[in-house]
């Protein structure tokens, strides 16, 4: 079956349709991630969008039990967009095709895009509003365009709210994390170091979060304008005062704004897993793994108690901030690096150790 995806601008990119059948308003991104579409897919960050793959052949591994990042198999995007799809998977953990994936989860895609052309256009022009549509009906489409896209965008990542503790080692920290949209791979990180992690809704006051005792709190990633999260400040300024705190993407962003930054959205934003950072302490560079459209102004940390930790190589943004006064950090790119290279795993053993330290004192 035919599909279309037409861009705000009026771009027009024809192709077959895969997966569910259904016309849809969205904003499409792209990422240059080789491997890892089943966690890109599933990465509660990316709710509200449309992802292009730019690697050209998607699915050729298939789709397995154990790489999903957000809660249950349901993807997080609204589509997705391949020039090539594996119709044949080869690797042995995979259990369905990811056209069977599509299906199962009612998940549009299409195929027989040029996928390097149309991420070009979206890095020239910046990442903007497109629907997916079966036919060419400029009424329908017109009509799409007229949807009121933020409130869209948060209805889609709206979850129900509960209170989970994934256990770690009898002896070590206890942490509350805060959920905006959180990613698996973080608490399957914090556990590999022998953390408790208590996962409590992003909305939760800071007496909630005190009453469990915790011994240092973390900031997830989430979708979506992170001034839109207005709540999240008054949480995070008393949380601070008392115990260590780590913020990862949207928390990065979230505890930059708490402390008196601001944000900006970027142009095309930064997807994929070859973005090189500089850790600023030590001079040394990572490549890190990165989803985000937004990022913390440089300019906006004048005046307040924020110092830069890292930053980006190429185009100086900043990566990593942390307070003067207090143990208290976040980081922009994802330690969790799933999928991504490892190299800034040490940002939480740094944590982790930051914890131990103080149960110890």
């Amino acid at each position: 079956m035919q599909g279309y995806l037409v861009l705000k601008n009026g771009s027009v990119y024809a192709g077959e349709r895969f997966g569910a059948d259904k016309d849809l308003l969205t904003e499409v991104v792209f990422s240059t991630g080789m491997t890892g579409y089943q966690e890109t897919m599933t990465d509660p960050s990316y709710f509200g969008q449309t992802m292009v793959f730019t690697y050209p052949l998607i699915g050729n591994y298939g789709i397995n039990l154990d790489d999903n990042e957000g809660a249950g198999s349901k993807p997080a995007v609204d589509a997705i967009i391949v020039k090539d799809l594996a119709r044949r998977p080869a690797n042995f953990r995979s259990v369905m095709t990811l056209e069977d994936f599509a299906k199962e989860q009612d998940l549009p895609g299409l195929t027989g895009i040029d996928t390097r052309k149309l991420a070009k256009e979206i890095r020239d022009h910046g990442s903007m509003p497109a629907v997916l549509v079966s036919e060419l009906n400029q009424e329908k489409i017109d009509a799409l365009f007229a949807e009121d896209y933020p409130s869209l965008l948060l209805a889609r990542a709206k979850k129900e709210a509960a209170i989970e503790t994934f256990a770690g080692a009898v002896d070590g920290p206890k942490i509350a994390l805060l959920d905006f949209g959180l990613k698996g791979s973080i608490v399957k990180a914090l556990q590999k170091r022998g953390a408790t992690v208590t996962v409590f809704p992003g909305e939760t006051p800071a007496s909630v979060i005190e009453a469990s005792n915790p011994d240092g709190v973390l900031l997830s990633n989430g979708p979506g304008d992170p001034t839109q999260y207005g709540y999240a400040s008054k949480t995070i300024l008393e949380l601070q005062n008392r115990y260590p705190i780590m913020g990862i993407c949207l928390g990065h962003q979230l505890f930059a704004i708490a402390n008196g930054a601001k944000t900006y959205k970027m142009k095309f934003g930064y997807r994929g897993f070859n973005h090189a950072v500089t850790d600023v302490d030590h001079q040394r560079k990572y490549f890190t793994s990165q989803n985000h459209g937004y990022a913390v102004g440089r300019a906006s940390l004048a005046g307040t108690n924020l110092e830069v930790t890292h930053e980006e190589i190429n185009a100086e943004t900043v990566e990593g901030v942390r307070l003067k006064d207090k143990e208290a950090f976040s980081v922009q790119f994802h330690p969790d690096a799933s999928p991504g290279p490892h190299d800034a795993e040490y940002i939480f053993d740094n944590f982790i150790g930051k914890l131990m330290e103080k149960k110890g004192a």
